[in-house]
């Protein structure tokens, strides 16, 4: 066989150069004709390829993830990397889905990240070291891709370029990511700070003898529970037959789990006789209102018929505004509700059209509107203010939180940080986000403190949670956050905010606290 192949290919110079020309052609034939995805992924940016359709991976070089919302504030950040990257630094990744679909998830995104970013230039500019480096992980829409993701960021962690030490983000609160921050925390023992997602599930028990399920996890938002405690104290002595639960059953979804138990623990605590049964749907995801609309016209004729006039909703966004609406349109003797949920109706105005806005409102001439939707926010910008006017007490517990809110506002107005597209802070996500990279900075910087190296291992990081209480307490825009032993934020208060059809605004209405009171007056976390 290697006879007959030297002889016809290779046994005179003109062979060899037909036999060299096949070759190449065969070679640029296979180029053209074979898919590029033979022999690896497409790659979207460093650190980013192509999975599914969607560019998963992790970058801080200024990629976009082909959503112009964010080009500005990831060029900023990119900026900001670069001053500081020749110098010991630490890496914080935002990992969070970064290709949403519709407007009103990617103006959120754009808060999100806004956010993170001006606490990352705030940091960077106080004396404490080492500086921080941000980068953004995509772990594809609903987290789905997550394990990609998260190999990425243990090799982040383990290498002395990058010294990844703290993770944050995670503003969906699904199965996907327990799963995710269950691997962070637990196997690859990389600090985690969850900044938007409200669902118990997501935090570590408080009982005295209960093991973490998380190790190093800790959160700056307070649970669905500790949001359902301060609504009830808010709202006083409601009857048990004035209210009545609507809640979503579609799998997966712990953020409306969570809530549905939090807000079903609230009606039994109720007086009087029983309400009203749970009235239930299945949508068929976060963003989709699917046929829910037929479901909503229903239910809210059965609400009618009876006593309640406050709804509980454990729902998402776009599910809530369909059902207000649904609720408004059912006539019903003039009786108007009050729709109550948690932290995630705080974008529902982004979801309004004007002739949503026209249905709650009851149409032409109503005295006062149908349905008003309230909430309890993780922060409002109107809250220290408001709270403030008229006390000759001023408690530090709300005059910190004020100036925190005010530096923030300083740097936003000046554009002091550059120009990140605009920045609105009424939803809270701006200062969440911002609250929980000031408090890994200050974790950071109390672990550097005690390590002779340059930039401190990730295990003393976490070991600073328990400590950011009293004299270490984090003071920041959506409140003090001192931090139990579990690493949650202790008696935070959540703003009470409606949604108002006449003005078309988040109107706040007053802080809530978990336990029933203020934190106290110096921010130590009671024992027990």
């Amino acid at each position: 066989m290697l006879n007959w192949l030297y002889t016809h290919a290779w046994a005179t110079p003109l062979k060899k150069a037909v036999t060299v020309l096949a070759a190449v052609a065969v070679g640029v034939a296979a180029g053209i004709l074979v898919p590029r995805t033979v022999g690896g992924p497409d790659r979207c940016a460093d650190g980013v390829e192509r999975h599914g359709g969607e560019c998963v991976g992790v970058n801080g070089s200024g990629y976009d993830f082909g959503v112009p919302e964010i080009t500005k504030v990831s060029a900023a950040i990119a900026k900001e990397n670069r001053r500081v990257e020749d110098q010991p630094h630490i890496t914080v990744a935002m990992m969070l889905p970064l290709q949403p679909d519709s407007t009103a998830e990617r103006r959120q995104l754009r808060s999100d990240l806004q956010g993170a970013y001006l606490a990352q230039y705030r940091a960077n500019r106080a004396e404490q070291k080492p500086p921080l480096r941000l980068v953004l992980a995509n772990p594809g829409r609903d987290y789905g891709q997550q394990a990609r993701v998260v190999d990425e960021l243990a090799r982040l962690a383990d290498s002395s370029e990058h010294n990844l030490r703290a993770v944050t983000g995670f503003n969906l609160s699904l199965r996907n990511t327990v799963a995710a921050v269950d691997r962070l925390t637990n196997e690859l023992r990389i600090p985690v700070l969850i900044s938007r997602a409200s669902a118990d599930e997501l935090a570590n028990d408080e009982s005295r003898d209960a093991r973490p399920r998380f190790k190093g996890l800790a959160r700056v938002i307070p649970t669905n529970q500790q949001q359902a405690r301060a609504l009830a104290a808010f709202h006083g002595d409601l009857r048990d037959e004035e209210t009545v639960l609507v809640r979503d059953t579609r799998p997966d979804d712990i953020y409306v789990e969570s809530l549905a138990r939090a807000f079903g623990r609230a009606d039994e605590r109720a007086a009087g006789p029983p309400g009203a049964k749970d009235q239930e749907f299945t949508s068929p995801s976060i963003g989709d209102p699917g046929e829910t609309g037929n479901d909503f016209a229903l239910i809210s004729h059965n609400i009618c018929q009876s006593r309640a006039r406050v709804v509980y909703f454990a729902g998402r966004p776009v599910h809530l505004r369909l059902f207000a609406i649904k609720l408004a349109e059912v006539p019903c003797r003039g009786k108007r509700y009050t729709v109550v949920s948690g932290s995630g109706a705080a974008t529902l105005d982004r979801y309004m059209s004007d002739a949503d806005w026209a249905k709650l409102q009851g149409g032409p001439g109503a005295k006062a509107p149908t349905v008003t939707v309230q909430y309890a926010a993780p922060g409002h910008p109107a809250a220290w203010a408001t709270a403030l006017r008229g006390k000759k007490d001023r408690p530090a517990y709300l005059t910190e939180p004020r100036a925190a809110l005010d530096d923030l506002r300083a740097l936003v107005g000046r554009q002091g940080a550059g120009d990140i597209g605009p920045v609105h802070l009424d939803d809270s996500r701006t200062m969440l986000v911002h609250d929980g990279v000031r408090t890994i900075a200050q974790a950071v910087f109390l672990a550097n403190a005690q390590s002779r190296g340059a930039v401190p291992p990730r295990e003393r990081v976490s070991a600073q949670w328990s400590r950011l209480e009293s004299a270490h307490r984090v003071a920041g825009t959506s409140g003090w956050i001192c931090l139990t032993n579990a690493g949650n934020p202790y008696d935070k208060p959540v703003a009470m905010v409606e949604l108002d059809p006449r003005t078309r605004k988040l109107a706040f209405k007053g802080l809530a606290w978990p336990e029933g009171k203020a934190q106290p007056g110096d921010c130590v976390v009671p024992s027990g």
